[in-house]
Formats: C-alpha cells, structure tokens, sequence
C-alpha cells in the first residue's frame, strides 16, 4: 500500500548470537580458542593421558604453549603416543633422531627429561602407584577455585605436588610447570570469573 511502511524481518543467518566471554589469552588465536573451549580445564583422570600433559607442559618451559599446540600432533607421533612403555626405552639413537626432527622441540634436556620420566612413572607403577590417582590425591579439594583477579604462576599445592614427582625421579617438573599442568588437567580452574568456560557459570546456564 502506497506510503505504508513495512517491516521486513531479517533472515535467519543474518541474526547473529553474541559471541561467549572467554578468558583473554584464549581471544589471541584460533588455535587456542579451540583449546581453551574443548579442553582446557577439564577434569583428566587417565593416568597416560595425564603424563602426556605433563610432559607437554614440560616441553614449554620458556616458550609459548602456542608454539606446544601447533606441534602436539608431531611431539605425539614422534614420542609414539606418549606411551609411557615405549618412550621409557628411547636410547640415545632415538634422541638423536629426534634432535634432527625439525617438528618437534629439539631440546635435549627437554627429550632426555621425557625419556627419564616415562621410567619414572613405569616406576611409580611398579611401586603400585597409580599416577592418576596419586596426583589427584594430593589436591583432595580439587577443583582448586581462584577468583582473585590474580594470575598465579605458581601455588602451595604446585610447590608440594613438584618436590613429590622429583623424589620419584620426574625432571622438567617445577612448580610453575606443574601449576600449568593443574590447570590444564582440572585440579584447578582459573578462568576468568566471566568466562563461559568458568564453573560457575557452567552451572548457572545448564
């Protein structure tokens, strides 16, 4: 009808859906925006799969986790699956062989450290120490919640949980690694207070 005025409602793909509050770091880069959604923070209790975290947070002692992230897929396959029982007889061969892999970390101390730890946690098991439930036994009120603001580089239970996986002859292993390590595995949840990610709001919207 003429000088009517007509709404027209705008299609459904043009609606767009406010993007989820995530915790800064995670805003930097694709890569760790999947990491951050997908797996950072979640509760890992699988006794391999936790040392294989340790191990890559060991890897990243004084560089980027970013850089770790890109080269999970080749660590992984050049440390035959962060199988424990393999990587524990690596001879001095295989850790040249892997300081000529351009894909993985070449730091020597860093690869001899990963072949000495997979004996260390063979160890720890042949003890009947299961590694799962010996690290989370010493954070029996995990998740450990920081809502302070402040951004930890280490904490009380990172300091007791390292000076534990030394004395079993674990290396690369000191409490700020390791306090990466407990966020990355669970036992402590620091995303930011905002963050969808946050337990808390978790909650709140399931």
């Amino acid at each position: 009808m003429a000088g009517s005025s007509v709404h027209v409602s705008p299609p459904v793909d043009a609606m767009t859906t406010p993007a989820p509050f995530r915790c800064r770091w995670a805003e930097t880069n694709d890569l760790l925006r999947v990491y951050h959604d997908e797996e950072w923070g979640e509760p890992v209790r699988d006794s391999r799969a936790l040392w294989e975290t340790l191990m890559l947070e060991g890897f990243q002692a004084g560089l980027s986790w970013l850089i770790v992230l890109r080269r999970r897929e080749t660590l992984r396959a050049a440390f035959r699956g962060f199988d424990p029982e393999i990587v524990a007889r690596f001879g001095p061969e295989d850790v040249e062989h892997l300081m000529g892999d351009p894909g993985v970390i070449r730091a020597r101390a860093k690869i001899e450290a990963a072949i000495g730890n997979a004996q260390a946690y063979l160890a720890m098991r042949e003890k009947g120490e299961d590694f799962a439930a010996f690290t989370w036994g010493m954070v029996p009120d995990a998740p450990i919640v920081n809502r302070t603001g402040v951004v930890l580089a280490q904490s009380p239970a990172s300091v007791a949980m390292s000076k534990a996986l030394k004395a079993r002859g674990f290396r690369f292993v000191g409490p700020v690694v390791v306090y990466a390590w407990m966020q990355a595995v669970g036992m402590v949840d620091d995303h930011d207070p905002n963050c969808f990610r946050c337990e808390a709001n978790r909650v709140k919207h399931a």
